[in-house]
């Protein structure tokens, strides 16, 4: 019995031991939108649906618990900017407000006060890197449409006069950062920022600080891409450029376009973002095990469009079917927009595997002169087939995952508001002093 007693105390003091360490790095992911359906749909997805195949994914293994996500107003429902600047700053705001509070002041990020105790930073992106959730990590604006004045506070925010503010920028926004003479993205160069602006060129950039835009605003869909792992590509690069550094480093990940296809109810393109996120969440699970010293946690901002698996009364969800969509339904729309009726039906078959229906071809040969209407139809066909319920075009009030691994992981164990999350990570942040 003294033997057993002993070999617990010893156990329960490893496990203290392992609380208290610190890491030396810390990397945030967040998937903008995520919900917990898309989680559970993504484990799904992976198996085809097939119940002998299902096993846990990145998501699964990471799971600790769940964060309410409401604004500081009584909509409860959050938008991105609000969402991202509590878990930023640990302060809730109004919908719009990046990095300000409900009075419009500005606040700082764990970002700004990882840059302020020496460690480097970066922000990876799939959205424009001046977009809601990124901007809220970086910049001050009174609304998140203010995209010029968030682009250059990357330049232009610095706490010393020879240090950037974010040191690894990989993301899309080219528009915001142009290269032409006098423009911002030149000026960046200008001041030390290694560029490039080809994802099959991320090997060029080979020390911080590195800034990659790969499209004019947010990168092509996952579904639509040459590089379907784009987000993951980007996090092994800004993994290589911190490694060689012996300074700690605090990194931002959001998969940014999980919510733009749940906005557009578009399950086969939704799930193609999952996959781009998880890859890239893999990258830093493995990175995490291999040095031992990094903190990696994951959450959404929010859920998009009330997404639910099963519909219309049916006790099942299809992933075969999603997976027979190889395109986002933009793309489909775009194809097939004003098509006579019998060579619309051979266009679907380029980015479709199943065989539409008489009565599904005639729905939408009745409106395809009529491009929203048409999207629309498409987009209930692909629902109905694969019994993929969605309750809005908007966000809902969901709460969202969140898990962790690394040291002081355990503190994201159970149920937190979002602002929870923020002040432990910038807690853990300030006690590297």
């Amino acid at each position: 019995m003294l033997r057993t007693s002993a070999l617990a105390l010893a156990m329960l003091s490893a496990s203290a031991s392992a609380a208290s360490t610190l890491p030396k790095n810390v990397i945030f992911f967040i998937g903008d939108g995520m919900g917990p359906a898309y989680t559970t749909a993504y484990r799904y997805y992976q198996a085809d649906s097939e119940v002998g195949q299902v096993t846990p994914t990145v998501f699964d293994r990471l799971m600790l618990g769940s964060a309410s996500t409401f604004p500081h107003d009584d909509t409860v429902v959050t938008d991105s900017a609000a969402s991202a600047t509590a878990l930023a700053t640990g302060v809730k705001s109004y919908n719009g407000a990046i990095g300000v509070d409900e009075h419009k002041q500005p606040l700082d990020s764990m970002l700004v006060e990882a840059k302020r105790l020496g460690w480097q930073t970066g922000i990876v992106s799939t959205s424009q890197v001046n977009h809601a959730t990124p901007a809220s990590f970086v910049a001050h604006a009174e609304l998140r449409s203010q995209y010029d004045v968030i682009a250059e506070q990357y330049y232009s925010r610095r706490l010393q006069e020879n240090q950037p503010l974010v040191d690894v920028i990989l993301g899309g926004g080219q528009r915001y950062f142009p290269m032409q003479h006098d423009g911002l993205g030149q000026s960046m160069v200008a001041w030390g920022y290694q560029y490039t602006d080809s994802l099959a060129q991320l090997d060029s950039l080979t020390r911080t600080p590195a800034m990659g835009l790969f499209a004019d605003k947010g990168l092509e869909y996952a579904i639509d891409s040459e590089h379907p792992h784009r987000l993951s590509a980007m996090v092994s690069t800004a993994l290589r450029l911190f490694e060689g550094s012996k300074q700690p480093f605090f990194m931002l990940v959001e998969g940014s376009e999980i919510d733009w296809c749940g906005h557009g109810n578009d399950i086969a393109c939704a799930m193609k973002e999952m996959d781009d996120f998880a890859k890239a969440l893999e990258v830093a699970e493995a990175y995490a095990k291999r040095h031992g010293d990094t903190l990696v946690v994951f959450t959404a901002d929010h859920s998009t469009g009330g997404l639910t698996l099963g519909s219309n009364g049916e006790y099942q969800w299809d992933a075969k079917v999603v997976k027979q969509v190889s395109a986002s339904l933009p793309t489909i729309q775009k194809a097939i927009l004003n098509q006579p009726a019998a060579e619309m039906a051979k266009t679907l078959t380029r980015y479709v595997e199943f065989a539409f229906t008489e009565p599904e071809l005639a729905r939408l040969a009745s409106v395809n002169q009529d491009k929203e209407a048409l999207y629309w139809a498409l987009s209930e066909i692909i629902s109905d087939r694969s019994y993929t319920g969605w309750t809005t075009s908007g966000h809902d009030a969901i709460d969202v995952p969140v898990g962790a691994m690394g040291p002081q992981s355990q503190r994201f164990v159970g149920h937190h508001d979002n602002i929870d999350l923020s002040k432990q990570l910038t807690e853990i942040i300030q006690a590297q002093r």
